[in-house]
């Protein structure tokens, strides 16, 4: 089941291999055209050039019978996947890019099998089930459709939180609303930041090009240089050679995930476990040699601009193997009472938090047992942890206000005015585009169905009508700032903090309303982003715009559904799901993300940010981690 990481590896070769030989075979320029014409005709980007094709046939057949069923198919399938491995002690994640690979073999069976005859000919509704060859447009929008099963349902946490952490009651048919509507919510901040963040060529969103260089190594044909080879057979090799090897660490040897040698060495020693342990400590020296490992979270570096890269790369070497371990060993915070390493909520004295001991009969805070009880603590890597969130999200603001405020302002001034278009851009412009009217009409309905879920189930949610629009608020700010980063950079820094830290001291005591507030708030920019990027990919693919909106809405309601259904059916039916006290040692439901959103709903719902980060907690220097942030870009610039 772990074969999908291979898969990324060999389409991000594949999609460095073409970038390499295209550098060296440049396009052929037509009979006497000059070199200043063929650059106008091309993306300004290099990489872009390199990989995107520049033709279009727009009598191409995209909405055919055998993309909608592998494409709902496809979705399907990779969305029960997901959230079935979602809650295992070691998650399992199946990209888009396995449903990418598999649709092929399928897509042109279907070609060769189904009858082409033309049903109803002559009319109105005339259409046939087979209308050609299996073609690079079809194939993708059925990954649109797999992109939807493949990315997570963030608002399934605040679903598993409320049902097993708190074990307080909450209905199927309020879940599926919080749901569907922090799903949906996205395509209106996609809508209104599309002229920012698709039609610039200077918006080239990295990642896209993985997929481009994937569909056309899987659909044009090439004449393989002597000495050389095709792009189909790089990927050939490259993913046999990377399932191969997978073999050993996936099942031979194991080990090979995290090979923590200053551990073996000091077998006995604490601090050789606090340093070297990749799983308890800080991971110094600590290899890993499986790719699921190195591209688990930060996803493949292969995919990412170098700069990118080397930035994630120098601030883990700074948080973790400076500031960590001298904030630990200083004692900062009684940091030594506590794990070096650790997602846990601790007593001054360094035991687990007795959360349900401070939550009174209506599901707030009960002061008087939270004075009791004493303040609580977190590990020396969970609190700066935060203090980085804290520095990013300022960070982010100050960048791109500095580097990106003119383009941003002279493109606001152009709006509605004639601008010079790349050639991706001129060669979009012969579809019709999705009125704007279409993502103003989603996202007014969605607001007002969202205010009605939580005014009219407020003792479930908790959330009143006013955090909805200012979570909103939050979104629309960060959306298009969050996403120059993105589209730049493929690094998406979180929102999360802010809006848990806002909520959290504007109304404390009720965990429900602050996760509720985030989901609306950092999902739906989320969501935003993960729309804007298809967009882009259907830009580069030319895919009629009104097509693209339609699948994109059809899976992402598809793709809620069945993670719902499915984290609803687990729950019910796997006894003590997530409780890892009870559960057997063995045991693989222990559900270690959904732990860490429980335990910032505790921190930032329940308690609040005042008693841990404000005057009234032991936290409060981490704040200045605010300052740090917006200072960095300022000094960069320096």
């Amino acid at each position: 089941m772990d074969s999908p990481r291979e898969e990324e590896i060999s389409v991000s070769l594949l999609a460095h291999e073409q970038l390499s030989t295209s550098a060296s075979s440049p396009p052929r320029q037509e009979e006497g055209e000059g070199e200043e014409e063929e650059e106008e005709e091309n993306s300004p980007i290099e990489q872009v050039a390199l990989t995107v094709p520049v033709e279009d046939d727009p009598t191409t057949p995209v909405l055919t019978f055998r993309m909608w069923v592998l494409g709902t198919a496809s979705c399907l399938l990779l969305s029960f996947l997901n959230q079935f491995f979602w809650y295992r002690k070691e998650p399992l994640s199946i990209t888009s890019i396995s449903a990418q690979i598999a649709v092929v073999p399928l897509g042109h069976l279907m070609a060769s099998t189904i009858t082409d005859r033309v049903f109803f000919k002559g009319s109105r509704w005339e259409f046939t089930l087979n209308p050609g060859p299996f073609n690079m447009k079809e194939h993708v929008l059925i990954t649109i459709f797999a992109n939807s099963g493949a990315g997570s349902v963030y608002a399934i946490h605040v679903v598993t939180a409320v049902k097993i952490f708190y074990q307080k009651h909450i209905t199927f048919f309020v879940s599926f609303l919080v749901v569907i509507t922090t799903q949906v919510l996205g395509f209106g901040w996609a809508g209104i930041f599309r002229r920012y963040l698709v039609e610039p060529a200077a918006m080239w969103w990295p990642y896209n090009l993985v997929q481009v260089s994937l569909f056309r190594a899987l659909h044009e044909k090439e004449e393989r240089v002597k000495g050389g080879m095709t792009r189909n057979q790089f990927f050939m090799v490259a993913f046999v050679c990377s399932f191969a090897y997978y073999v050993f660490p996936g099942y031979l040897v194991s080990m090979l995930t995290s090979l923590s040698w200053v551990c073996w060495i000091f077998p006995q020693s604490i601090l050789a476990q606090q340093l070297g342990s990749g799983l308890y400590g800080l991971g110094i020296g600590a290899i890993g040699l499986d790719w699921s490992t190195i591209s688990s979270y930060i996803g493949s570096p292969l995919a990412s601009p170098w700069f990118a890269t080397a930035n994630v790369a120098a601030g883990f070497v700074l948080i973790m193997y400076v500031i960590t371990p001298i904030a630990y060993w200083l004692n900062l915070y009684k940091a030594k009472t506590f794990p070096i390493f650790s997602d846990g909520l601790f007593t001054s004295t360094g035991q687990g938090y007795n959360i349900s001991s401070i939550i009174d009969s209506n599901f707030h805070l009960d002061i008087m047992a939270y004075e009791k009880n004493g303040p609580l603590y977190l590990s020396t890597f969970f609190a700066v942890t935060y203090g980085v969130g804290f520095a990013s999200l300022t960070a982010t603001i100050s960048h791109v206000l500095l580097f990106h405020g003119s383009e941003i302002w002279q493109m606001s001034k152009s709006a509605f005015k004639e601008k010079k278009m790349d050639i991706h851009t001129k060669l979009m412009s012969r579809y019709d585009q999705v009125p704007q009217w279409w993502f103003i009409a989603v996202l007014i309905a969605n607001i007002a169905l969202t205010i009605f879920a939580c005014e009219y189930y407020i003792d479930q949610l908790q959330l009143p009508w006013w955090g909805v629009l200012l979570a909103c608020f939050i979104a629309i700010f960060f959306t298009l700032p969050i996403g120059i980063i993105t589209a730049t950079t493929n690094q998406t820094p979180g929102l999360n903090i802010i809006t848990e830290y806002i909520m959290g001291y504007l109304y404390p005591g009720r965990p429900v309303a602050n996760m509720c507030f985030k989901v609306y708030g950092y999902i739906s920019m989320t969501q935003a982003l993960t729309f804007l990027q298809d967009f882009k990919l259907g830009h580069y693919m030319k895919i009629p715009p009104r097509t693209m909106f339609m699948a994109q809405v059809v899976g992402t309601v598809i793709a809620a559904v069945v993670y719902l259904g499915t984290a609803w059916w687990l729950m019910e039916t796997i006894p003590d799901i997530c409780n890892k006290e009870i559960l057997p040692s063995d045991s693989p439901w222990t559900c270690p993300g959904d732990h860490v959103f429980y335990d910032a709903s505790v921190i930032w719902g329940l308690i609040g940010p005042r008693r841990i980060f404000g005057d009234l907690g032991t936290y409060s220097n981490i704040n200045w981690f605010f300052l740090a942030g917006a200072l960095a870009p300022v000094l960069q610039r320096l």
